[in-house]
């Protein structure tokens, strides 16, 4: 035969041949790995991509562009849901 070799695979084809299967294999592990525990580690989403108009009048408070009475009065508005009419 044109391609026979006469012994057989020599000792260095088995070992590259085992080693590109435990890389293989590996690899398909590490991916399998990934697409499952991956989405685990990830930080949850915000349930509303909007703003929080609480968290935004706190942070107003916060910075100082209202009062406290200002605060509490469009709190209260917020809360109640009726319209911002401040007297």
């Amino acid at each position: 035969m044109m391609w026979y070799w006469g012994g057989g695979v020599h000792w260095w084809g088995w070992l590259v041949g085992g080693l590109g299967m435990l890389a293989f294999w590996a690899l398909v592990l590490w991916a399998v790995w990934y697409l499952v525990a991956s989405p685990g580690r990830r930080p949850p989403e915000r349930a509303s991509k909007g703003d929080d108009p609480q968290r935004i009048l706190g942070e107003r408070l916060a910075r100082g562009e209202i009062d406290a009475d200002e605060y509490r009065h469009l709190r209260d508005v917020l809360c109640e849901g009726e319209p911002a009419t401040r007297s």
